[in-house]
């Protein structure tokens, strides 16, 4: 797919070193010193990095808007691309269960994601996945293992979502119902698994510590999911889980940070004004000097909009690329990934540039680039 060679003038630009009113080149899908190819006037819009979401799920909705409806996951796949560039996004962790709860969460149905992503053709956006782990899915480790090498996954979190406190009890856990036909199970069967994952619990850190071992003898980047204490924190950072994913106290995201883990927050979260489940507030966490990029989670606008209330954008560009470990982009420099958005004054989004390809074009900016 050709790139475009095209000079943007008379743009603010964000650079590293702050907002410069000027041009912006882009050639061979990079960013270059020199003008190149046509130029566009872009005077009263701002050229900023391009956003790197490095969590969200918000695919699902494409990839499944209705239980068993779609089939062909390709045309889901090309529906969250556009999702992805009409909200700035030109890199995407796509968040993809295995878990003991089905449906889009299940094994199967994460298989079946994964080929579709590795059969996709995108438009320019980078869609990359996480994989999120139960933990407790002792038996499946060994396939995990070996779908991580397979599809070149190069970042695992691990999860516990199992409602340990009324197992404890010999409570019926909710949404146990509904979990249940997701899964395809009676609710019967379905309670029968979470009794026995949860009795499995003391072989968990065991199990647990040597998978992360070898992921990481691999390469693999990993996180862990909603730390409430630092203590929980202290014991996955000595496996080696490093990322802090959406913490949900003060003292574990605190914890991370002094010991100098990457701490992973909610855009949505900065968006409402807090936590829709009574976490800490990610906001206050980043006023206090907490937190190294902000996730889309479950709603790809909050991105954009959590960046330009902070006045932060680095949180949604530079800094989850850095967290990734991507030194090709998160910033508008020589050499680096042609990954822009253009912004209207209102912060609209009138144009996406992934990799040199023109993925989202709507608008006065549509008007400038075909003038």
């Amino acid at each position: 797919m050709m790139t475009l060679s095209l000079t943007l003038n008379n743009a603010d630009v964000l650079r590293p070193d702050g907002m410069h009113r000027g041009a912006l080149s882009i050639e061979g899908g990079v960013i270059v010193e020199d003008s190149a190819g046509r130029h566009v006037d872009l005077s009263g819009f701002r050229v900023m990095p391009g956003i790197v979401d490095i969590h969200g799920d918000g695919f699902e909705r494409h990839l499944a808007p209705r239980r068993g409806a779609m089939t062909d996951l390709a045309v889901g796949l090309a529906s969250t691309e556009a999702d992805l560039a009409a909200n700035g996004i030109t890199t995407a962790v796509l968040a993809q269960f295995w878990s003991w709860e089905g449906g889009m969460r299940g094994p199967a149905f994460a298989k079946r994601f994964l080929a579709a992503l590795a059969g996709f053709r995108s438009m320019g956006t980078d869609m990359r996945v996480q994989l999120r782990l139960e933990t407790h899915l002792l038996a499946d480790y060994p396939e995990v293992e070996q779908i991580v090498a397979d599809y070149g996954i190069g970042y695992v979190v691990f999860n516990d979502h199992l409602p340990h406190a009324a197992l404890d009890k010999g409570k019926r856990p909710p949404r146990l119902t509904g979990q249940a036909l997701k899964s395809g199970r009676s609710p019967e069967a379905h309670l029968k698994l979470l009794h026995r994952l949860h009795e499995q619990g003391a072989e968990v850190p065991k199990a647990l510590a040597g998978l992360a071992t070898r992921l990481r003898a691999r390469g693999v980047l990993l996180g862990s999911h909603d730390d409430q204490t630092a203590t929980a924190r202290d014991t996955w950072r000595a496996m080696g889980v490093t990322l802090s994913e959406f913490p949900e106290t003060q003292e574990a995201a605190q914890a991370a940070t002094d010991a100098g883990d990457p701490v992973i927050l909610g855009a949505p979260n900065v968006v409402r004004g807090g936590s829709h489940s009574g976490n800490v507030s990610a906001a206050a966490l980043i006023a206090d000097g907490i937190g190294d990029a902000l996730a889309s989670d479950y709603h790809y606008p909050a991105l954009r909009q959590a960046a330009l209330t902070l006045g932060a954008w680095g949180l949604v560009s530079s800094g989850p690329a850095r967290v990734l470990g991507l030194t090709d982009r998160g910033e508008l420099s020589p050499g680096k990934r042609a990954d822009l958005v253009v912004l209207d004054g209102d912060g609209r989004v009138g144009a996406t540039i992934a990799g040199g390809r023109v993925t989202y074009l709507a608008g006065e900016v549509a008007a400038r680039f075909l003038a």
